[in-house]
């Protein structure tokens, strides 16, 4: 079989059995959605070991930072002399620079992937109601960004790597 449809049989086997688990026994723990992000980072990447690490660690590293922003602007005071639309803006702003300037550090150097994972944390807080609330960010539980979101992109690398090495295996099959 080609490189091509190996892997897209592999994708879509793969995909199956994450969506199994998205909406089966790891329903509440796992977001397919944030897994794809990153499983899509890793190909994007380049699709090794060091894809792997560096979409793994940027976008846990920019889901850190994307709540820490977000624990930011809900605490933002009600008369607030600037407002708050423009003091979220603010935190924003300062968040994302500072985000992208630890690209300087070489364990921090994807910015892309860094990137998705500060996206990823803002989707999920602002699209589920909810989740945009002290309680949640400086929680324990599975609503938490930290622990979903990121749980969630490591899981969709895993898913990534697992599509690689199945793909591999299907080309040199039939060679």
């Amino acid at each position: 079989m080609n490189g091509l449809s190996a892997l897209s049989v592999s994708i879509g086997l793969i995909a199956g059995l994450a969506t199994f688990l998205a909406v089966g026994p790891l329903s509440g723990v796992f977001l397919i959605w944030a897994a794809t992000i990153s499983w899509a980072a890793y190909f994007a990447l380049g699709g090794d070991d060091k894809a792997a690490i560096n979409t793994v660690r940027c976008s846990v590293f920019g889901v850190a930072v994307a709540t820490y922003a977000a624990y930011e602007i809900v605490t933002i005071s009600p008369d607030a002399v600037l407002g708050f639309p423009l003091m979220a803006a603010i935190i924003v702003t300062a968040t994302v620079i500072a985000m992208c300037l630890a690209a300087n550090i070489p364990a921090l150097s994807a910015i892309p992937a860094t990137v998705l994972g500060y996206s990823a944390t803002f989707a999920y807080l602002l699209q589920t109601p909810g989740k945009l609330s002290t309680e949640v960010l400086l929680g324990a539980g599975w609503d938490n960004p930290l622990l979903i979101i990121s749980f969630s992109l490591a899981l969709g690398v895993a898913f990534g790597i697992a599509s690689a090495k199945f793909a591999a295996k299907m080309t040199t099959i039939e060679e």
